[in-house]
């Protein structure tokens, strides 16, 4: 017999963007399964509830995962009656005042039931099991403390599971004070200048635009200029701010997009759509609870925190270009905002992302975690037909019939998998992107400092000479003879070369 949450599903004929992640029965014994993240748990007959609304509502909240999407959708479904009687026939239990509660913040719906007079109060949700707001808001109407992260325009839910929890463990602050000692802070701060160009130059990998010379510039400029420092990132005047500085002051529809927008490839015969991005009419609601979620979780996990408002951004897409970019500066934004790694160092998490397939498929698929089922469930609700010029200037023949339904999807999105995913990203970034950075520093600087014991010079001069016998297999070559006549003396030449390559060799 299916029980919880799925039993009303299927009772009202619930479906949802993202799936219900835990579904229930009743067996002979007690017996959990877990496959591909979908758990499967029978339990014994004592559990079985009423076949009710109140006995299936009630055993998803004690048993399963909280699912807000799904609560929305079914809320609409069934109305106020069946949570409107709970009430009356509990009015002091904890379940049906947090259903109660849930009912009136998803649905803008004042139920027609009496306030709760007295009692404890009682969490929305379980603060060991999910990302939640830092000082709960106090709603005396229901004896509800409202722990929820976000607003009831966006707020996304984060699970901590055992991976998530090991995964946020990581010390970043602690790994980069290692770094610190192992390197010494002139290293680090020096490895930031060219990590904010590594950066960008990976950022634009991913969007597959490595070829932007100008734009990378630009990019790594925004990265040097406004992480941690420019007012309310979130703002629609501190977005136009970053989106201009990535794109060019210059460039058409800056600002909050006007028109709709999808993320896909062209082919020769149709565009392929991969994403739908919410209405732009629906963005300003959605950016609004993404500043919400900021300012109500601050003094929690800043590797949660990033990772949230980061994906968050993405999937709102709320400009026109430039989101990809701005998504990563929100990861390091957020870090240095929250103190957890100082002013001037950037993490070359874009630059993590690409240096393995492994990671750059995980980025792909983490995407695809909502992106995947949305499509599943709107793939046959979009057209192209008569293209329309919007008020930013687009001109887009791009058609979406479900926008009403789909938003409730777009505002409460499960991000556990994005977190999970950024939390490794940011650890594999310190220990191994900026530590070998970091290590190929110290060598530089060694060899500089050989190079000028055998023949004094400037230090772009010492560059130029050490890159040039490390990329021609330590020999000089003729062009560098020309460029440095001193080394046409064979005796000083073998010298300089012997100098510098110890250095390379100490470490090799």
């Amino acid at each position: 017999m299916q029980v919880g949450f799925r039993a009303l599903a299927d009772r009202y004929g619930i479906t949802m963007v993202q799936p219900l992640r835990v579904e229930s029965t009743i067996g002979t014994t007690r017996v959990s399964r877990d496959s591909d993240g979908l758990v499967s748990n029978q339990y014994p007959p004592s559990y079985r509830p009423s076949d009710n609304f109140a006995g299936h509502f009630e055993f998803g909240l004690k048993y399963e995962d909280i699912h807000l999407e799904f609560f929305a959708r079914l809320f609409a479904a069934v109305g106020p009656e069946p949570v409107e009687a709970w009430c009356r026939q509990s009015p002091f239990g904890q379940f049906a005042r947090r259903t109660g509660f849930f009912y009136e913040w998803l649905t803008g719906t004042r139920l027609d039931v009496p306030d709760v007079g007295n009692g404890a109060y009682c969490d929305a949700v379980a603060s060991h099991k999910y990302l939640v707001r830092t000082s709960p808001l106090r709603v005396r109407r229901w004896r509800v403390n409202d722990n929820l992260p976000g607003t009831s325009g966006f707020c996304p839910v984060l699970r901590r599971t055992e991976e998530v929890q090991n995964a946020l463990a990581f010390d970043l602050a602690a790994a980069l004070g290692e770094l610190d000692q192992a390197f010494g802070a002139d290293i680090l701060l020096r490895s930031a200048r060219w990590l904010t160009f590594k950066e960008s130059r990976a950022s634009f990998l991913i969007e597959k635009e490595a070829d932007q010379a100008d734009r990378i510039q630009r990019f790594a400029h925004v990265i040097a200029r406004y992480c941690g420092t420019v007012e309310e990132p979130l703002s629609e005047r501190s977005l136009h701010k970053l989106q201009a500085g990535i794109l060019g002051h210059e460039a058409l529809g800056l600002g909050l997009r006007q028109s709709p927008v999808f993320v896909g490839q062209a082919t020769m015969r149709e565009d392929i759509v991969h994403y739908i991005a919410p209405h732009y009419g629906q963005v300003a609601e959605l950016i609004d609870g993404l500043k919400a979620f900021e300012a109500a979780t601050r003094g929690a996990e800043s590797l949660a925190r990033a990772a949230v408002l980061a994906f968050g951004f993405v999937y709102i897409h709320p400009m026109r270009d430039g989101n990809g970019r701005i998504h990563r500066f929100l990861i390091n934004d957020t870090l240095i905002r929250d103190k957890a790694m100082p002013a001037g160092v950037i993490l070359p998490v874009s630059a993590t992302i690409t240096s393995s397939i492994a990671f750059r498929v995980g980025y792909d698929q983490v995407l695809e975690v909502f992106s995947r089922p949305f499509m599943q469930r709107y793939g046959a609700s979009y057209r192209f037909g008569k293209a329309t010029t919007y008020t930013d200037g687009t001109s887009s023949n791009f058609m979406f019939d479900e926008y009403d339904d789909a938003a409730v999807a777009w505002r409460y999105p499960d991000l556990t998998a994005h977190v999970l995913y950024t939390a490794r990203v940011i650890e594999h970034t310190v220990r191994k992107e900026m530590a070998d950075e970091a290590r190929v520093l110290v060598v530089f600087r060694r060899a500089q400092e050989h190079l000028k014991d055998v023949l004094e010079m400037p230090d772009p001069d010492a560059s130029r000479i050490i890159r040039s016998l490390k990329e021609n297999g330590w020999q000089v070559s003729g062009k560098l003879k020309k460029a440095y006549p001193e080394l046409e003396d064979a005796a000083r030449a073998e010298r300089v070369v012997h100098a510098v390559r110890s250095a390379f060799d100490d470490v090799l």
